[in-house]
């Protein structure tokens, strides 16, 4: 099946969508050497712009060999409502309104290509198909873009406001042949512009230990010839979820827990199965014919019900918001009934000033990982050995996790599947001394690393309990069986031993004070997945739930808030424990690992993350995108999506390969000697949730860091296709961004800034080129504007951040810009690490600003030669607050932050 691309234009709040449908993979200009062109890929057809409600500007971009720039290239816009096709010729773009390009031009075969603007107005009637063709003169003949490109034609989405009284309280309004012994009812949503729907589909009490499975039909998203696209997150294996996305029929190769469908009108229509109540778990399946189907699965000794959720929306965030707020109260609900264990969740959660130190190291501080760098079998000795070459290297982690193989395990079986756990203490050969002394050596030889972790399954062991082991004789232990893994061949199947429900709180707390003595201050508990392959109804009902609360309550009790929840994407564990809201967020895997040998893993792995993070932007939880290696073929690709996730950054880097450079862009020291990573406030996520991920298009991965409106929006590209790409952005599409305000945007890797700009005007298009491989990160800062009166002119200022990191603008932990009564501006600006901070101004230019600037540091004025005005570009001051802190001789107070001051004087 042929899937498409799915493209966004923008108005500045994004107005409309058009949708672009390849027939094959788009040619290089290598493979039409008679016509060495070919349109950029955002749209493949250019880039549209609202003028007013039913006409939009077209820009389009043609990238050509700079031997045929010249050449009197001609560009036809063809749009039809499904009829004949109307032409209007497109006119090239004036410089003036060209888009902004804070990169090189594209590199194809080897050759720089020129950027050719072309632009024509579009008056929109739904539904409105659309074309290019093009020709280098006019002695040649006209190329549509579905031949020269092997394209098919696209179609333009509106994206229209609904008002609530106009939309159906009636599911089967937007759900053909839904199913009528579903029962459905209106809800008011959470989420303002959407309609709520709950379905509930009875299902009978499991049979002793046979659970009650139940397929049954729910009906048809919009219908046959409605639906435009669809986006899922299915179960891609026990563990892990993973993105898919289609366009009609909608086929599920695998069961999802969410599904999308947008409508050729524009409207999102967001499905959500709730497990994790009542012994029920709910997956979404599809039939032959595009319908939804649900499987049902009652564990409980009671007959009950599945519970699906439906949300109507202009937008696919609002309705997805609406379904998550939804369930979080279905899931509260229950559990507040549930009583004692919930009590002394919230009694655990308490917040207070060691907890708020400890969040700051654990989830900001740079986090070295033993798996892929030392791999399996550990030993004390290399362990060790990794610690003193971190020291050498002057690399100050302050988190450092034993992972895998440090236990005492039996080795029956055939692999690590079927391998039991013996004893608390670590395996005595590779650990002569004992975990503990191990402990204590990893700390005395580096005195940065603050928190170290083991990694242990939340069973125990990958095949639960050794039976003949220490651990089996002092708990009561009870024999389980598991399903086969339906992916990577994994034998899982068998039988296991498992401690028995009535010892597991006591098993916890009696593993968690063996840790803490030994000097063990967090965890990191792997495999929670096995807790759904058990193939009895009974021991599902009776352990999944045992194991979750004892493990969150042991956590929070021995190690607060320093846990980390891996292979936890099933549907029980995502509702149960990751979607309530009363404990701090936990630290959770967000898909499956990082596999350095495996090349076409890596923009994989970057995908899957960001639209997982669709989901689990609403869950209580801080994403791990997993640990990487800074010495790879993708290890700066790696990083960026590290920096814009919003969760932690671990490296696994091999003893002695380490990429300095990338540490530093990654991270930075505090005043304490600390190193600490920038991370955003808010969690990254994919922001084109249809795009397929072999549309050859950029995977945008949005987030933003500070307050509402003063915040900092950023975007990180990433080139997950074979060939280079193109793509014309709109500023609209940083988040956060609002139309009335001025912006500039910054390029990581040029360090160039785009002009002021607003999301009304028509040119407000950033062009961006990543070749394969290539990633990028844009932030888009806003401006504050301060008039001099007395000549009548006005001066721009934003913070910029730490310059030379990736997501720099998340080392600002306060701003305040104002105006005093005497008009000098006073910027007020606490960071959280040293390094060069850039201030964009911008009458910098026309300014001695040595004379009209002073900045200090905690009071202290800084060395004249530590402030410089920008090489890349003269609007931006750039104040080196690391060697100003040296050379000053400042000491760290209470805080770890830096407080930097710049007065401005305005007036001449």
């Amino acid at each position: 099946m042929t899937e498409p691309v799915y493209i966004s234009g923008a108005d500045g709040n994004e107005v409309f969508q058009a949708a672009y449908i390849p027939k094959q993979k788009p040619p290089t200009p290598a493979d039409h050497p008679s016509m060495k062109a070919y349109i950029s890929t955002f749209p493949p057809l250019g880039q549209l712009t609202l003028i007013d409600k039913n006409t939009t500007l077209f820009t389009g971009l043609l990238e050509v060999d700079s031997s045929r720039a010249s050449d009197p290239w001609q560009i036809s816009l063809l749009h039809s409502d499904g009829s004949e096709w109307h032409e209007v010729p497109m006119e090239p773009l004036e410089n003036s309104a060209q888009p902004t390009a804070l990169q090189s031009a594209m590199i194809a075969d080897g050759t720089v290509l020129t950027r050719l603007y072309f632009t024509t107005s579009l008056a929109i009637h739904l539904p409105t198909h659309f074309s290019v063709k093009l020709r280098a003169s006019p002695e040649q003949s006209w190329k549509w873009v579905r031949e020269h490109q092997g394209a098919h034609d696209g179609m333009v989405v509106m994206k229209t406001v609904t008002s609530q009284e106009s939309i159906s309280s009636n599911l089967g309004d937007y759900v053909e042949d839904l199913n009528l012994d579903l029962k459905s009812k209106n809800y008011r949503s959470q989420s303002p512009g959407t309609t709520l729907w709950t379905v509930e589909a009875a299902i009978a009490a499991a049979d002793g230990e046979k659970s009650t499975i139940r397929h049954i039909k729910f009906g048809l998203p919009w219908g046959v010839g409605k639906l435009e696209r669809w986006f899922a997150l299915i179960r891609i294996w026990s563990p892990w979820l993973a993105p898919r996305q289609g366009k009609f029929p909608f086929i599920l190769d695998k069961q999802a827990i969410m599904c999308s469908f947008l409508s050729k009108t524009g409207k999102h229509l967001v499905l959500l199965a709730i497990s994790g109540v009542n012994d029920i778990m709910t997956l979404f399946e599809s039939d032959e014919n595009g319908h939804v189907v649900l499987k049902v699965r009652n564990d409980g000794a009671t007959d009950s019900h599945a519970q699906v959720l439906v949300a109507l929306g202009d937008n696919f965030e609002s309705a997805n918001a609406a379904v998550m707020y939804h369930a979080r109260g279905i899931v509260a609900a229950c559990q507040t009934a549930s009583g004692e264990v919930q009590k002394e969740l919230v009694a655990l959660s308490e917040p207070n000033e060691s907890t708020k130190m400890w969040a700051e190291n654990w989830y900001d501080g740079l986090t070295y990982c033993t798996w892929n760098a030392l791999g399996q079998r550990l030993t004390e000795d290399k362990i060790l050995k990794a610690v003193e070459t971190l020291a050498e290297n002057k690399i100050n982690v302050t988190n450092f996790i034993i992972d895998d193989n440090w236990q005492a395990i039996d080795y029956r079986g055939h692999g690590q599947f079927q391998h039991g756990w013996s004893e608390f203490e670590a395996e005595r050969e590779a650990f002569p001394n004992g975990l503990k002394n191990t402990v204590n050596k990893i700390r005395e030889k580096h005195p940065s690393i603050q928190h170290i972790a083991v990694w242990h399954a939340i069973l125990g062991y990958w095949g639960g309990l050794d039976p003949e082991g220490k651990i089996a004789k002092t708990y009561k232990t009870v024999e389980v069986v598991r399903e086969d893994a339906k992916r990577r061949n994994l034998p899982l199947g068998g039988k296991m031993t498992v401690v028995a429900k009535e010892d597991v709180p006591k098993f916890y707390d009696d593993f968690y004070k063996f840790l803490s003595n030994a000097g063990i201050d967090a965890v990191k508990t792997d495999a929670q997945f096995m807790l759904d392959t058990f193939v009895s109804a009974k021991a599902r009902s009776d352990l999944i739930a045992t194991y979750l609360d004892a493990w969150t309550i042991s956590t929070l009790r021995h190690f607060s808030i320093k846990a980390i929840s891996c292979m936890s994407q099933t549907p029980q564990i995502l509702f149960h424990s990751q979607l309530p809201q009363t404990t701090p967020p936990l630290l959770v895997r967000n898909s499956d690992d990082f596999f350095p040998e495996v090349p076409t893993s890596h923009p994989w792995h970057i995908w899957t993350n960001a639209h997982n993070a669709l989901f689990a932007q609403h869950l209580n939880v801080i994403p791990d995108w997993d640990m990487f290696q800074t010495v790879h073929d993708y290890s700066g690709f790696h990083a960026a999506a590290r920096c814009v996730s919003g969760g932690p950054v671990y490296i696994t880097d091999v003893p002695g390969q380490h990429d300095m450079d990338l540490i530093g862009q990654m991270a930075g020291p505090t005043p304490r000697g600390k190193t600490v990573i920038f991370r955003p406030s808010v969690m990254g996520k994919s922001l084109d949730q249809y795009n397929g991920y072999d549309d050859d298009n950029l995977l945008l991965v949005g987030t933003y860091h500070g307050a509402a409106v003063t915040g900092t929006g950023m975007i990180g590209f990433f080139n997950v296709s074979g060939r280079p790409l193109s793509e014309l952005i709109p500023l609209s599409k940083f988040p956060g961004v609002v139309e009335a305000q001025l912006y500039v945007i910054r390029a990581h890797s040029t360090g160039q800034l785009s002009k002021p700009m607003q999301v009304v005007d028509a040119s407000a298009l950033i062009y961006v080129s990543l070749g394969v491989r290539g990633y990028d990160i844009l932030s888009c800062y806003p401006l504050r504007g301060f008039v001099d009166e007395k000549h009548q002119e006005t001066t721009w200022i934003a913070n910029l951040g730490l310059l030379g990191k990736m997501t720099g603008a998340a080392a600002v932990v306060d701003n305040k810009i104002t105006k005093l009564e005497n008009g000098k501006i006073v910027i007020d600006t606490n960071i959280k690490a040293l390094g060069v901070l850039g201030l964009y101004i911008s009458t910098l230019p026309s300014i001695s600003w040595q004379d009209r600037l002073m900045i200090t540091i905690s009071g202290k004025v800084l060395p004249v030669h530590t402030v410089t005005a920008s090489k890349v570009d003269e609007h931006v001051l750039e104040i080196d607050v690391e060697t100003a802190w040296k050379e000053l001789d400042l000491e760290a107070g209470w805080s770890n932050e830096v407080e930097v001051k710049i007065y401005i004087n305005l007036a001449h």
